[in-house]
């Protein structure tokens, strides 16, 4: 049953799987470093040292040139890329990781939006309803977080800088994914992906100035670990997109929603609530529609 769904499935589902899977333990390493004080500018700077390192070695196996061709275009996916990477990585740490992935992948409705618009790609019935299902799904499990008096909103559990951070990180995460999407017409996916680490860092050196902290052995442990997760979720997300639309390839990564909810459950004992459970079976069933939809 498993390898007739496994033949059945196109490769940059199970691609854009593995990415959600990674960026959801990347995720939570995040949070769980954040704990021993390490700024997020820290983190960001961490995470593209690991990330260079592996991605250099990866281009130097392939012996393709390290520069790539669409410099200008590259540069730019690495700016982009950095500043969502700041704004996600302020909103992990400071709600729930739930909650957080939730806002943050509002980016497969931007990603489609865009790639109209830039790409020129068709969004296809089934993207459609995977997205709107997905939507209603995101919709349910924040709802609880929004309480009203009246026609006032009050008793925001969360403040609105972090929920706005979140926000700001899915837009860039969608623009970097169409810039992504374009690069891959001329660009390998290591070239594609060095870039990142190799602008985010500058980036995150300076911003970070003096505020720099010397991390405990099991800080630098999470942090290793916050570089290898990304790898493996860029490499995931980068191949899928080799082989899908854009809008399309994006709307599986809404499973890293319900990969976030279990680990949240289990690594920092947030107990979901009943409407977490019912908006991540919505996404699930949203993701599915597009996996198994027929012509």
């Amino acid at each position: 049953m498993l390898l007739s769904l496994k033949n059945s499935m196109p490769i940059s589902v199970w691609y854009m799987l593995l990415s959600a899977l990674g960026f959801a333990l990347m995720a939570a390493c995040v949070k769980s470093v954040s704990t021993y004080g390490i700024p997020v500018l820290e983190i960001v700077a961490a995470r593209a040292i690991v990330s260079a390192f592996i991605s250099y070695v990866d281009i130097k196996r392939k012996k393709i040139s390290l520069w790539g061709n669409n410099k200008p275009l590259l540069i730019a996916r690495g700016t982009v890329g950095a500043v969502a990477l700041i704004f996600v990585y302020y909103a992990v740490t400071t709600l729930p990781l739930a909650e957080a992935t939730v806002l943050q992948y509002l980016h497969p409705v931007f990603t489609a939006v865009l790639a109209v618009i830039f790409l020129k790609e068709k969004v296809q019935r089934s993207t459609l309803l995977c997205i709107v299902v997905s939507l209603l799904g995101l919709g349910v499990m924040v709802s609880p977080n929004i309480q009203f008096s009246g026609s006032e909103l009050s008793n925001m559990p969360y403040s609105w800088l972090s929920i706005g951070a979140a926000v700001l990180g899915a837009f860039g995460s969608a623009v970097a994914y169409v810039l992504v999407k374009k690069l891959t017409k001329t660009e390998d996916s290591s070239v594609i992906i060095f870039y990142f680490p190799f602008v985010s860092l500058p980036i995150a050196i300076v911003l970070l100035g003096s505020d720099f902290v010397m991390p405990s052995l099991p800080a630098l442990g999470l942090l290793l670990l916050v570089g290898i997760f990304t790898q493996v979720g860029q490499i995931g997300l980068t191949k899928a997109l080799h082989s899908a639309d854009a809008n399309k390839a994006t709307a599986y990564a809404y499973v890293q929603v319900v990969f976030s909810v279990l680990i949240g459950w289990f690594w920092f004992s947030e107990v979901p609530l009943i409407t977490t459970l019912i908006g991540g079976a919505l996404v699930i069933s949203g993701a599915l529609i597009n996996v198994m939809w027929k012509k």
